[in-house]
């Protein structure tokens, strides 16, 4: 049997405006722990064998800013997260809620880690 909650469209908004901070420290530390792995695995497993890739202020400070603007974009689908909620909830459920965010959330601060995988598979695929 599932679980109704009362609260109008204004309260389902007000649900998911209290979120948005934990949404974005989210975003914000993986893609520093996601920058991290990306460097350690660049300097360790590509860095001896091609001399292009480097790893300089710029290329910190350029890629930083590109992820300011990547948080930009998750917000915008952050946004379509409460759009579904209103939509398709219909029985207005805080487990709907609730699992949508988690879904949302985790499958957002994941992306960021595909940077580092991408430099392993890269690894594997041209220099093991």
């Amino acid at each position: 049997m599932r679980e109704t909650s009362d609260l109008t469209q204004s309260q389902i908004k007000d649900w998911w405006r209290e979120r948005r901070t934990e949404y974005n420290v989210g975003l914000a530390v993986s893609g520093m722990l996601a920058f991290i792995l990306y460097v350690i695995s660049g300097v360790r497993l590509i860095m001896p064998y091609d001399d292009e890739f480097e790893i300089t202020l710029f290329t910190i400070v350029f890629q930083a800013v590109g992820y300011l603007f990547m948080i930009g974009v998750a917000n915008l689908f952050y946004f379509f997260g409460v759009l579904y909620d209103l939509t398709y909830n219909k029985d207005n459920t805080s487990q709907f809620r609730k699992k949508l965010f988690k879904l949302g959330f985790w499958i957002s601060v994941s992306i960021p880690f595909l940077a580092p995988l991408i430099i392993v598979i890269s690894y594997f695929l041209n220099y093991y």
